[in-house]
């Protein structure tokens, strides 16, 4: 690892994201390793977590790590008006390495920029998130046994989904192909697709599941962000692609549908008994992969 902290999937190179999911199959083999023995994590929530927080914070005790920090901004000194710039620079004080989610698109970069230690973006708004690719691309890879040249379809939430964002910038890296299911009003940010362009991604716009699910090796699943959008649009999209049990007939035998949770009324909970449901090892993915990177930032 050549950089300092992780902000956007895009600050690696594809030789540092293969090097990390190789050291989180070494964790996954053997997690409790004792190689961050008096070092100190910053877990910094300004918006509400359950799996990224608790897999950090868990993947630092396992190294032998401490952890301090707050789960609400309000309960911090940023409700009483001081910039998060200043608090960065102050708990980079306190830690060796602070993980900050904040509901403001461009917060991790600038707490990196004002903090002296490093710094690990948990999700800045409707922006990225990271470390929650890396563990896709490890499922997708222990799934799948491979990275390169599969089809994958986005789903749900790609204006606000900073999952699907960070997902999509990766992408690129591994010849994927790409198929954007969501409703027009949500579809994927212009930036994003000007990149993928760029980088000679395919990609397609399809308005139903049922166009593509023959097609596709991973079928990745996302909720509609209600805090990130009016009321009235919520209601309006909230239904609009469930997925269901009986539209999974005509997938492939390798297909593996991913969700980064919480899920709310998008999947039948009977998927949950299909081969295809690989949502829950995902998560328990998350460990492995935030111990590969907890350690080689420190």
């Amino acid at each position: 690892m050549t950089k300092k902290d992780l902000i956007s999937i895009c600050d690696l190179t594809k030789q540092e994201i293969l090097y990390l999911l190789k050291s989180a199959a070494a964790f996954k083999k053997e997690p409790r390793q004792n190689v961050l023995a008096g070092k100190i994590m910053a877990s910094c929530f300004y918006e509400p977590s359950t799996r990224t927080r608790l897999s950090f914070e868990s993947a630092m005790l396992k190294l032998g790590g401490n952890v301090i920090g707050f789960t609400d901004g309000n309960a911090t000194s940023s409700k009483k008006g001081e910039s998060l710039a200043d608090s960065m620079k102050i708990i980079s004080s306190f830690a060796d390495l602070i993980v900050v989610r904040h509901p403001q698109e461009g917060s991790a970069r600038l707490a990196s920029e004002s903090a002296e230690c490093p710094v690990i973006n948990a999700g800045d708004g409707a922006n990225q998130h990271p470390t929650q690719t890396l563990l896709d691309l490890f499922t997708i890879k222990e799934s799948q046994k491979k990275l390169e040249g599969l089809k994958i379809a986005l789903v749900g939430d790609l204006k606000y989904g900073r999952t699907m964002h960070s997902l999509a910038f990766a992408s690129s890296f591994f010849n994927m192909r790409l198929y954007l299911i969501a409703p027009e009003i949500l579809t994927m940010p212009e930036y994003i697709l000007q990149t993928l362009r760029k980088r000679g991604v395919k990609f397609s716009f399809h308005k139903t599941i049922e166009e593509v699910i023959g097609k596709i090796d991973v079928l990745y699943l996302t909720r509609f962000q209600k805090e990130r959008m009016d009321k009235t649009l919520y209601e309006e999209v909230k239904s609009t692609f469930i997925l269901k049990k009986e539209m999974l007939k005509g997938a492939k035998k390798n297909l593996k549908i991913l969700h980064p949770l919480p899920r709310i009324d998008e999947m039948e909970k009977s998927i949950d008994h299909t081969p295809y449901a690989t949502y829950f090892e995902q998560a328990a993915n998350g460990v492995f992969v935030r111990q590969a990177i907890l350690t080689h930032l420190l």
